[in-house]
């Protein structure tokens, strides 16, 4: 697998990806099942100048910082730049031939939001090496690249929902993605409602290891129940669930019941029954802190203070967890007054700074 170079040495080549917000379905996509992620405005974007040689230099305008790395000798340094060494790394133990470049990147995807801004990365970088070195690659191709870079290089054991969602997503509709077969299809958000995005103001690192941690579980939770993923569940199994050492069992549970909200959520987005998708959102968020315990204490006040707004349909924790988002849907027109008063109130309650970022300042 290789390509040529359609670039002249001094092409600039400019592009970018967005940030995703996952509507429902955590923990599921390394597990083999549903998710159902949608864009956000917030996007990643980079401009790129083929050089020659085989050095990569990169620099980035929100970290001020500038790195270097030689392609085929790239190695880990526990920064930014691992994302699009992990990118460059990726290509080549793919067959892919590169020559150097110089990378620019500038992001308004907030870091350790659960908001996916290291796919945003990965999947702007690969776009933009496609163009300018004219590589022969497709979508699905681009997305395993991308969670390759994080999970062989980066070393955090995500599943391929970010590098979809980045790649395929739009603002308009939710990413319905079955992540063992990869077949997709778009299902149009609501038009009477507003989907609000709220920052708790804690940070999270999915590189870290309790993320890797939840994998593990759920990889011997499967192994115990003797199905290849978690995703082969049904609700057959439940007796038998319940029957693995904790916190195995939860960890099934978890996943078995958030692939029926996924399936339902979707279901509810098609009928526009707000209602039934606001009781979903609960559930799911009761379940990511009671059986997935990927939950804290902030953004359990932060989703209690949206589930009691009178303009708020439901609201759940999105992303990997141990800090991050919430995600919300409000009644339509009322999203940021809605979301401005949530923010409010959670920063009284927990000293915090919260951000509003969907619907967005800007």
């Amino acid at each position: 697998m290789g390509a040529g170079n359609d670039a002249g040495p001094h092409s600039v080549v400019r592009r970018a990806a967005p940030g995703r917000v996952n509507l429902i379905g955590e923990h599921t996509d390394y597990n083999g099942g549903f998710v159902l992620p949608t864009a956000i405005p917030q996007q990643t974007a980079v401009v790129l100048t083929p050089r020659t040689g085989k050095t990569v230099t990169a620099q980035s305008a929100n970290a001020n910082q500038v790195g270097e790395f030689i392609l085929g000798d790239e190695q880990p340094r526990g920064d930014w730049l691992d994302y699009v060494q992990g990118v460059t790394w990726a290509l080549g133990h793919n067959g892919f031939e590169l020559q150097g470049f110089d990378l620019s990147v500038s992001s308004d995807v907030p870091l350790g939001a659960g908001l996916s801004s290291s796919a945003a990365l990965e999947v702007a970088v690969l776009r933009a090496i496609r163009d300018a070195f004219g590589l022969a690659l497709d979508d699905l191709t681009l997305a395993r690249l991308g969670q390759s870079a994080e999970n062989d290089f980066v070393g955090a054991r995500c599943g391929i929902m970010d590098q979809m969602a980045a790649n395929l997503a739009d603002g308009s509709t939710a990413l319905f993605l079955d992540t063992r077969s990869l077949e997709f299809r778009r299902v149009p958000l609501p038009a009477d409602a507003d989907l609000v995005v709220i920052h708790s103001g804690v940070s999270h690192d999915i590189s870290a290891g309790d993320y890797n941690t939840r994998r593990a579980e759920c990889e011997e939770a499967a192994r115990q129940l003797g199905v290849p993923q978690l995703r082969d569940l049904t609700d057959a199994d439940l007796r038998r669930i319940e029957q693995l050492p904790d916190p195995l069992g939860r960890r099934a549970r978890h996943v078995l019941t958030e692939d029926a909200r996924v399936l339902e959520a979707v279901v509810a987005l098609e009928r526009s029954d707000l209602n039934r998708l606001g009781e979903l959102f609960g559930a799911s968020h009761a379940s990511m802190r009671d059986d997935f315990e990927v939950s804290t204490t902030d953004v359990d006040l932060l989703v209690e203070l949206a589930q009691d707004d009178e303009d708020v349909y439901g609201a759940r924790m999105t992303g990997g967890g141990f800090g991050g988002s919430v995600v919300i849907f409000a009644r339509q027109g009322r999203g940021r007054v809605a979301g401005d008063r949530i923010a409010q109130a959670y920063a009284t309650r927990s000293g915090r700074i919260p951000t509003l970022l969907v619907p967005p300042n800007f």
